[in-house]
């Protein structure tokens, strides 16, 4: 035991002096001693606890500290401070005051941000975005909190190997759901990329390592594709005196896989593999921009360039200070490379993200430091919304993480920032509410657009209104910013609290012309919601006032129940329970949940799993539903609301079939779908339910519905017709 011990204690010591090494050139003498106090504490409060790896659990605040210096950059006192008692409070008896009263308010206000919310929540509500929610209002005034917090989920993620199988999903799914999307927005590329990478690792562990092998095993021959393509580069800036570096970048297995998914290609038909990076150390700052397009020219001179892929993010920076150029070239042997160009400042930015800005934030130029104030205060904007839940709140963020920008122009020339993807009506509310809420479309460029109409940088934009004019649900559909959705919200809830009433008006005038009154908690008022399939009495007065009921219906019951109020009147089944109670997915006896039994199981309707997928369980009023354990939705849920995950595994039984989509690509010819339907029907006796095919220039894209009872058939079937002659490709499709 006295050995363990020791052993324990070389191990603590050895990774503590690393760190100091590691931050040793930003620090002080004093800083040294407060990170040695805060050290010191941390071990005391965490020296009984270990983690699920069996290692001493202080080394894991000494580990988020050497990444918050290391890898964020964040070399400050307070940073490493913070880092090393970011779960005290959390996880010890130490509360915020303790930390206040050795620590100053600015560490105790952070570690309060980083600290989970104890207590008990509406069953309804989740914790996981309430403790997000509260991160990101204590973030609002010192970004630090985030910063740390990734540090802290980083290092999670690296060592979650030792975790159950299901904490793997929950923590690797919010992983992915949000904390690499924040990575993003605050601009840490390489730790959004890591991120995603190690959540695709638990999520799709097929998927991840599959993508892996293939990068390894063309490892050597990318290498040397990069070092053919770099070389003439390479000579000719240095004949026009640059001094530069020039690396290449492989892309992120995630994002590899994302789109062999995405385009149903496969590895062999990612083009972007790998882009090459050039790197300028300008000698005078004013010619950083003029140095990029100068290596733009060359590059230009000795390949053909893609002009649809050219991205000039010098001129107007990404939401997140993003700088670079970005371009796509034809190589050697015909293929595709991006190639990016930036300056040794914006190198060091891009890794850094939004560190840097805070870090030097007295130097930073104010349009990069102006971009992030703008997201700032939409955050906070957010955070005092009384209308939004923590769920709510989450929805909206995570909008607002992964956007670029588009420019446009009011009738008098003012410029106004928008996502990318921004329509009419987004314009029309980020100029004023009610602007928004009688759009009826704009003149954009003198040309009568709807309000639906998606704008493009540069455009020129008059909103046209009418008092008539107002929101509809339909309208959430395409809107992107934020404000646009509160508003519109906001302004249906208004109208259905005024509809409401005035139902409730007719309503009661009509019964007083039937001389009745009736409370509404009366039994008559409940068989008459059922019977009209209506699910409360707000819900009965909002039709009625908007004069969308049946009236006849209405008129229905009254006669039933006008001779006799006591009497009762049959419920009528509602169609929707009756299919769902039709159509159920499974039986219990055909999966095993756990040690859960006598329960509705649903197959989810948005990913379908099939016997061989990967699945997950969720409990429901109405039962468990199964989701595919990559499908987007059950990451959200995961996300969100990690209590109601059940475990889910397929049995032996095979004997049920699926519905599964598979997308075809080919030559059209004559006898193709015969031959398509001959293998699927004929060969493999699948019944098929659909068939949609478009052709265009001699090729064919096509998707066949067919129901199947396992993945290993459906791998099975894929494979024959892929052997069709003509076939280029064949993917079973997701939802």
């Amino acid at each position: 035991m006295d050995g363990k011990v020791e052993k324990d204690k070389n191990i603590i010591l050895k990774s503590y002096k690393n760190l100091i090494t590691t931050c040793d050139a930003y620090l002080k003498k004093e800083d040294k001693a407060l990170i040695k106090k805060a050290f010191n504490l941390s071990l005391f409060l965490h020296k009984d606890a270990k983690r699920k790896s069996g290692e001493p659990y202080i080394l894991h605040p000494i580990e988020v500290a050497r990444i918050v210096c290391n890898e964020i950059g964040l070399n400050d006192v307070t940073s490493i401070v913070c880092a090393l008692l970011h779960d005290v409070v959390e996880d010890t008896f130490a509360e915020i005051d303790d930390i206040r009263k050795e620590f100053g308010d600015t560490v105790a206000k952070i570690i309060d941000g980083l600290t989970k919310i104890s207590g008990v929540f509406d069953p309804t509500s989740s914790t996981q975005a309430e403790n997000f929610r509260k991160m990101i209002l204590i973030m609002s005034d010192d970004i630090r909190v985030a910063l740390i917090k990734l540090a802290d989920r980083l290092h999670n993620m690296r060592t979650l190997d030792y975790m159950k199988p299901e904490s793997q999903l929950k923590i690797a799914s919010e992983t992915r759901f949000l904390y690499a999307p924040l990575a993003h927005r605050l601009g840490l590329y390489n730790i959004k990329s890591e991120l995603e990478d190690l959540s695709l690792k638990y999520t799709e562990p097929d998927t991840y390592h599959f993508v892996k092998k293939k990068l390894e095993e063309t490892a050597s021959e990318r290498e040397a594709y990069i070092q053919k393509f770099i070389t003439p580069l390479q000579e000719q800036l240095t004949k026009i005196g640059l001094n530069f570096t020039i690396k290449g970048r492989v892309k992120s297995i995630y994002s590899i896989a994302q789109k062999m998914q995405r385009q149903g290609i496969p590895f062999e038909e990612v083009y972007d593999i790998f882009a090459v990076r050039v790197v300028i150390d300008s000698k005078d700052p004013s010619l950083e921009h003029a140095d990029c397009w100068k290596v733009y020219g060359i590059l230009a001179s000795n390949y053909d360039t893609n002009p649809n892929r050219l991205r000039d993010w010098l001129t107007y920076p990404k939401n997140n200070g993003y700088e670079a150029l970005h371009t796509t070239v034809m190589g050697p042997q015909g293929k595709w490379v991006e190639v990016q160009i930036r300056s040794k400042r914006m190198d060091i930015e891009a890794e850094m993200g939004i560190a840097a800005h805070w870090k030097y934030k007295d130097k930073i130029d104010s349009l990069k430091e102006s971009k992030f104030e703008t997201w700032i205060n939409k955050v906070q904007e957010l955070l005092n919304n009384p209308q939004l839940s923590a769920i709510d709140f989450i929805e909206e963020f995570k909008s607002s993480l992964y956007t670029d920008e588009i420019y446009i122009f009011t009738p008098k020339g003012d410029l106004k920032t928008l996502p990318k993807g921004s329509t009419v009506l987004d314009f029309a509310y980020e100029i004023h509410t009610q602007l928004g809420n009688h759009c009826i479309g704009a003149k954009v460029n003198n040309k009568v657009l709807s309000l639906n109409a998606k704008l493009h940088n540069g455009d020129q934009v008059r909103i046209l209104t009418s008092k008539k004019q107002f929101p509809t649900e339909e309208w959430l559909h395409f809107v992107t910013t934020t404000k646009a959705k509160n508003a519109i919200k906001e302004a249906i809830k208004e109208r259905r609290k005024n509809m409401i009433q005035k139902g409730k008006e007719i309503f009661e005038w009509r019964l007083k012309q039937l001389q009745l009154s009736l409370d509404e908690n009366h039994q008559v008022f409940k068989e008459m919601l059922a019977y009209l399939q209506i699910p409360d009495m707000k819900e009965f007065y909002f039709r009625l006032g908007t004069h969308h009921i049946d009236l006849k219906k209405v008129n229905e019951f009254v006669e039933l129940k006008k001779n006799n109020l006591d009497a009762p009147i049959p419920q009528k089944v509602n169609e929707f329970e009756k299919l769902v109670l039709e159509k159920r997915g499974l039986q219990p006896d055909e999966l095993v949940m756990g040690n859960v039994q006598q329960l509705n199981y649903l197959i989810a309707p948005c990913c379908q799993p099939i016997p061989g997928d990967s699945i997950v369980g969720f409990t429901e009023p109405n039962g468990i539903y199964i989701h595919r354990t990559n499908c987007k939705e059950a990451i959200k849920l995961m996300s969100n609301f990690a209590s109601k995950i059940v475990k889910a595994k397929w049995t032996e039984h095979h004997d049920i079939e699926f519905l599964v989509s598979v997308r075809m690509i080919g030559q059209d010819r004559m006898g193709m779908l015969s031959n398509i339907v001959k293998v699927i029907s004929t060969q493999h006796k699948k019944y098929i339910r659909s068939i949609k095919i478009d052709t265009e220039d001699g090729l064919f894209d096509g998707t066949i519905k067919f129901y199947v009872s396992s993945t290993e058939e459906i791998e099975h079937i894929i494979n024959n017709l892929k052997k069709i002659p003509g076939v280029l490709n064949a993917i079973r499709m997701y939802s």
